[in-house]
């Protein structure tokens, strides 16, 4: 037994309603942000210590080059010395 029939009439009506005519009309104006200085710099600083947090504080490729030409008795000459201090003294800014 169906009972109820006159419920498609009322699925219809439904579909035919039409669009409201006195829609708003939308600003045509954008949104827009700013960043502070001080969040440049937070953010600066945040990258900074990701990437000092991911790089080894030790190379040990370069120590075991540097280990195998000190054991060579004629690398250390006062030339090698000089140019290794002088190296030295720029890193540090002197």
């Amino acid at each position: 037994m169906i009972n109820g029939i006159n419920n498609v009439t009322q699925v219809n009506n439904v579909q035919n309603l039409r669009k409201t005519e006195g829609t708003s009309k939308v600003n045509d104006s954008y949104d827009s942000i700013s960043v502070s200085a001080e969040a440049k710099e937070m953010a600066e600083a945040y990258y900074m210590d990701k990437v000092a947090k991911e790089t080894p504080d030790v190379r040990a490729d370069r120590i075991a080059e540097v280990k195998e030409k000190i054991k060579d008795p004629n690398y250390l000459n006062d030339a090698v010395i000089k140019s290794t201090a002088d190296k030295f003294l720029s890193a540090i800014g002197l």
